[in-house]
Order: C-alpha cells, then structure tokens, then sequence
C-alpha cells in the first residue's frame, strides 16, 4: 500500500506554529479576553448575578430564550429549551454563578495569555450556548476569533504565560506519559 504525505501548508504553518505571528494572536487574545473580563465584571457587581438576587436576570434570560422555541423556524431547538427548563432553571442560581465566574477566568486567563487554547475552548462553549439560546450579538465574532485561538493554541499565549507554562507542562506531564 502506497502511503501519501501531506504537507501543511505554509499559510496553516504561519498562523498556528510560527512564533513571528504571535503579535497578531496577541491582539485577538488581549482583545476577546478584555471583552470576557468585562462582560463578567458587570454581571460580578451585578445583585441579580451574584449576590443577594442572584439568578434572577439568568431567568430572565432563559424565560426569554424558551419565547422563542415556537413557529416553523425557532431561534431556540426544543431540546435545548428543555435542557434550558429542567436543568438550568432549577438550579438558576448555581448557573448564574458559573456564567459570571466562567466569564471572569475565561477573560483573566486569556489576557495572560494562560493556556489559551484551553481558555480558548471554554469560551467557545459559553458562546455556543448563548447562541444556541437564540442570543447572536457578539457571540458569532467571538466564537470565530475563539476558535482561532484555539487553533493557534502553540504560538497564541507566547507573548504571555503560555511561554513559559507550556514548556513547564511538557517537561512535567509528558515523561508520566510515556512511563508506561
């Protein structure tokens, strides 16, 4: 049998491998990662987030996005409006807090460049539930510029902690893994 190999290509190569465009990543990263830190700040000093009345805008939220499972075209699929009703409503406040702390470290690990393509992932996942609630927004451009960076996870956190925390990792978890 005749194996083939494929190259990557230099392109691919440029954006996901090479160091000279971590300057490029770092502007996404310090962007989207400003952006989640933000957007978790004003939810942290907001009562109906964390706090005395949390889970109420959540509910709100919700009760919002379950509005828009009906007509021929609905903005929310059934099954996640009821992953929506017997999941998450039940335990709003619990979700009200992991939405506002999920936004804080995804914005704080990402602005230090901290395991980006981890942060990276988390932050998709966040926006992929938003927009599957029926909440467009920022959410598409996030996610696009989520998924490069997890794509480019090797060179998005260089000029940050990644520089030194990859290694560091590699150094620690890669002999435990070829040991047997």
């Amino acid at each position: 049998m005749k194996r083939y190999t494929i190259e990557e290509s230099a392109f691919s190569h440029f954006f996901t491998s090479d160091t000279r465009s971590a300057w490029l990543w770092l502007i996404a990263r310090v962007y989207i990662g400003w952006s989640w830190l933000e957007a978790g700040w004003g939810k942290f000093h907001n009562p109906a987030w964390v706090g005395s009345d949390a889970g109420q805008a959540l509910t709100g939220f919700i009760n919002g996005a379950l509005a828009k499972t009906g007509g021929a075209h609905p903005d929310v699929q059934g099954w996640y409006a009821s992953f929506l009703q017997h999941v998450v409503l039940p335990h709003v406040t619990t979700w009200s807090y992991l939405v506002t702390f999920g936004e804080l470290l995804v914005g704080a690990a990402l602005l230090a460049g901290f395991l980006v393509g981890i942060s990276a992932f988390f932050g998709v996942f966040m926006n992929l539930n938003f927009m599957l609630a029926g909440t467009v927004a920022v959410n598409p451009i996030w996610a696009t510029i989520g998924i490069g960076l997890i794509l480019a996870w090797r060179v998005a956190g260089y000029w940050g902690a990644d520089r030194y925390a990859l290694p560091l990792l590699h150094r620690t978890i890669r002999p435990r893994m070829t040991e047997g």
